[in-house]
């Protein structure tokens, strides 16, 4: 069996596509072991927390075997697919990867040079940091000594801990070996879940190849009631020599809830990023929201305008366009607002540029890219950034990159149906601008009551650096460029 640690094969690592991401699932693989890969072709396609992303390969070569298959979860800096660079033909069915010793290192893609860091573009690798092994302790099988085990229990050896001394001979069974040493076999994501999760390793029945512990063996024992059935007691420890007996364990019993009635959906990816954020925003920054209710009839009448103008022909002509340039024409007047808490240094850090976020509500979650510069921006330049903004949210594309470094958002609930809401601070931002929906409704205009085009907006800001005189004036500016849109010239 062909080794995979020749100078002829290529470990391609996961990388790291958005920075100080841990991890991400692989969604689809676009190649087979077999096929022949050219330098920045794709050859899978990945989830982040942050977004989906395409990974090309760095080198030419044949693909010598998938590490993974579609559907698993992969931490950053592990190698995912074998290319054998050679040239030659791979064989007709990749074979399983045997174990390295024991004593020798996972090779490193090479770093940036002259950087203290390996580049994080796409396929190029990752922070130093993010992949380099503890060293290994002086008490371990040398590496002629050590006999070959399964790849899943090397991937366990490899995470946490070393060989058992009897590596002359012949391996057991992972089961056995996990018995005999006292550990159920997980990777290190799992453990983590697990111990989020407060749910015992030792108690988990494992569903995996070789009686690895999986994320959904987790989730079902988490899901299983409190009080279990009495199962059999624990086996007693077996004489120096004596091959460990494998025990079958009792079935996990079944998750206390209906699958015809209900439906379980693993939070992951995108979702569960919103999900952290969020509950870290909420939490962490003191929220509050004001809401003032305006008539938009004239800004309406703009749109319309805009839309028949030569210079914004093809360009996406909405309220939001009019309602983003109002926020920045808000955020020129009172500059204090686009800043953020600096709890380390125990700073306001006030931006001198506005990245300004949209969010978008996506099949894998809600996001919030941002066009970057934005207060730079024409009318016609910002109007051609929102269509690009949105249309690249709707078919998934949207980078990591884009959803990073932010300064404040503007989310459109009114595209729902909806009056208002109190908006979440996207972390690291001071203010976030709810737009409401606009409707005909009975308004007193000019001493009479009119159907006007009436909208509620809703400014929720961190109370750490922006009070409520400066919040108060950049939402009531906000609703004096939409009542007159004049002003839009007049302040801009």
């Amino acid at each position: 069996m062909t080794t995979m640690t020749e100078a002829s094969v290529r470990e391609f690592k996961m990388p790291d596509v958005g920075e100080g991401l841990t991890e991400a699932e692989i969604l689809k693989w676009y190649v087979q072991p077999g096929d022949t890969v050219t330098d920045g072709q794709v050859v899978c396609e990945v989830e982040t927390a942050k977004a989906a992303v395409e990974l090309p390969i760095p080198y030419d070569g044949v693909v010598r075997e998938l590490r993974f298959p579609e559907g698993t979860t992969v931490d950053v800096g592990t190698s995912i697919i074998a290319v054998d660079v050679s040239g030659g033909s791979a064989p007709a069915a990749a074979p399983a990867a045997p174990a390295p010793p024991a004593t020798q290192e996972q090779p490193e893609e090479p770093k940036a040079e002259g950087s203290g860091r390996q580049p994080v573009l796409v396929g190029y690798g990752v922070a130093t940091s993010s992949t380099k092994r503890r060293p290994r302790k002086a008490t371990e099988i040398p590496a002629q000594e050590s006999a070959p085990v399964s790849a899943a229990v090397q991937a366990e050896l490899n995470g946490h801990g070393t060989l058992p001394a009897t590596a002359s001979a012949p391996p057991a069974p992972a089961s056995a070996q996990a018995v005999a040493a006292g550990r159920p076999l997980a990777k290190p994501p799992v453990r983590k879940l697990a111990k989020d999760l407060g749910v015992d390793l030792a108690s988990v029945v494992p569903s995996g190849p070789d009686g690895i512990i999986t994320r959904e063996d987790v989730h079902a024992a988490a899901a299983a009631p409190a009080q279990a059935p009495a199962g059999p007691t624990a086996p007693q420890p077996t004489p120096a020599g004596t091959p460990a007996p494998v025990t079958t364990a009792a079935p996990a019993p079944a998750a206390s809830y209906d699958s015809g009635r209900e439906t379980r959906i693993p939070v992951k990816g995108v979702r569960k990023a919103t999900a952290q954020a969020m509950v870290g925003s909420a939490f962490t920054a003191p929220h509050v929201t004001e809401f003032v209710t305006i008539d938009v009839t004239r800004t309406m009448k703009l749109v319309e305008e805009l839309k028949r103008d030569k210079d914004m022909q093809g360009l996406r002509v909405n309220p939001l366009l009019l309602i983003a340039k109002a926020l920045l024409v808000a955020i020129r007047r009172n500059p204090d607002v686009n800043a953020s808490w600096d709890e380390a240094n125990q700073e306001i850090v006030r931006k001198h540029y506005v990245n300004l976020g949209i969010a978008a509500a996506t099949p894998r979650g809600l996001i919030v890219p941002n066009i970057k510069d934005a207060h730079d921006k024409t009318l016609p330049q910002l109007a051609e950034a929102l269509g690009e903004l949105v249309a690249t949210a709707r078919e998934g594309r949207t980078s990591p990159a884009a959803m990073q470094g932010g300064t404040v958002t503007i989310t459109n609930v009114g595209v729902f149906g909806v009056d208002t809401g109190t908006p979440i601070l996207n972390p690291g931002e001071s203010a976030i601008l709810a737009v409401g929906a606009i409707k005909l409704q009975p308004w007193v205009h000019k001493g009479k009551v009119k159907p006007r085009q009436v909208t509620t907006l809703a400014l929720s800001f961190d109370h750490r650096l922006v009070d409520g005189e400066l919040g108060s004036k950049v939402l009531a500016d906000v609703a004096a460029v939409l009542e007159q849109p004049k002003r839009l010239i007049t302040w801009g």
